[in-house]
């Protein structure tokens, strides 16, 4: 079966974006130990450094759920791309229907909170705000 030109499309565009919400996860990282060297080092901020770092963390964290999503589409696309338009589920795949799949899987308030302690605990979001967090601790008790 060809492949449609809508499904390659929407990976195209799918595929952009997944890699610019891993640049801004970066980015946040990148910002997190920049602040949280300012705040400890400089302004001897003590426990909100705390706060701060785990406020970012759960930032990144919601980004990478974001992310995540769009993740689980791409999959779906690619499958549907290799098998002629059959999704993971077996099922027949519509190009342009992000937006539909996620709404159609998306839960309670509950549920999302849980998504996002999730994602914040995966080793690739929790470092570097695990170490900001114990860093700023360890300053702390050693002040």
């Amino acid at each position: 079966m060809q492949n449609s030109p809508g499904l390659q499309q929407e990976w195209c565009v799918l595929q952009n974006q997944f890699d610019s919400y891993e640049k801004c996860s970066l980015l946040i990282k990148l910002i997190a130990v920049v602040l949280m060297c300012l705040l400890i080092f400089s302004m001897h901020i003590g426990l909100w450094g705390i706060v701060i770092a785990a406020v970012l963390w759960l930032q990144d964290a919601i980004w990478k759920t974001f992310q995540s999503r769009i993740g689980e589409r791409l999959l779906s696309v690619e499958q549907a791309l290799a098998e002629g338009e059959e999704g993971i589920d077996g099922e027949e795949l519509l190009a342009m229907q992000f937006n539909q799949a996620w709404l159609a899987k998306r839960q309670g308030t509950t549920d999302l909170i849980t998504e996002y302690v999730q994602q914040a605990l995966k080793p690739t979001v929790a470092y570097p705000h695990i170490v900001l967090i114990l860093v700023c601790l360890a300053h702390c008790l050693l002040s």
